[in-house]
């Protein structure tokens, strides 16, 4: 696996961001540039004229088509391909509700190409990335040493219920008035949630919860 070639589309508005990482991608025997595309129109011409990527790095504001839009329509007519989204600032809320598009994960603009090329790999082989924000043992979860069942189970109906709201964009007091809970019990379900998976962040939450299926996400976030 990791001497195989993977073809990689670059979806990006902004022209000298994706001439810049087609030409340091380029350096790399591992990945093939199989197209770039300015938005999700573009993305879905090529596909249509070129061929499928393994692999797309698609920004998330770009006009004409998103990339929200954009990863849902993948998500439908394409599962098979693997998005990993390109975010300017490590927020929560545009890589949560890229997860639920259908994106395996996110890396920020401003990383090492070594990283780059380890965050295709890594999507490549077990439909996700996240960066050092997420740990090991969630990724161990993630790669099926624990099920969604035994994961289930192993939650509270209170953790199991927050955990579904993380990957709203609903705030941690906000989630703390639907529960009826003061945000004192939520910030306790959090930290808990944190040490117990290694997690550090709300991102990583929200992909626990969308991986082990807590939450009907075309029901509940249209």
């Amino acid at each position: 696996m990791e001497n195989e070639t993977i073809s990689v589309a670059i979806v990006d508005d902004h022209t000298l961001f994706r001439k810049g990482i087609a030409s340091l991608l380029a350096e790399f025997k591992e990945i093939t540039i199989l197209f770039e595309a300015a938005n999700g129109i573009q993305l879905r011409q090529k596909i249509s004229d070129v061929g499928i990527p393994q692999v797309i790095l698609m920004d998330i504001n770009m006009p004409l088509m998103d990339g929200y839009e954009s990863t849902s329509w993948l998500k439908t007519h394409h599962p098979e391909v693997k998005v990993l989204a390109l975010s300017m600032f490590e927020d929560d809320q545009p890589v949560i509700r890229m997860l639920r598009c259908g994106a395996g994960g996110y890396l920020l603009k401003e990383s090492k190409p070594v990283e780059l090329l380890s965050a295709i790999q890594t999507i490549h082989k077990h439909s996700y990335y996240l960066n050092e924000m997420v740990s090991g043992k969630l990724i161990r979860s993630l790669q099926g040493d624990a099920n969604s069942d035994s994961f289930k189970s192993g939650l509270s109906p209170n953790e199991a219920t927050f955990l579904t709201h993380c990957c709203s964009e609903l705030t941690y007091k906000e989630i703390a008035d639907q529960m009826n809970l003061s945000p004192y019990t939520i910030d306790n379900y959090r930290d808990a949630l944190f040490k117990r998976y290694q997690i550090k962040s709300r991102t990583g939450l929200a992909l626990l919860a969308l991986q082990h299926e807590l939450v009907d996400i075309k029901r509940l976030f249209k």
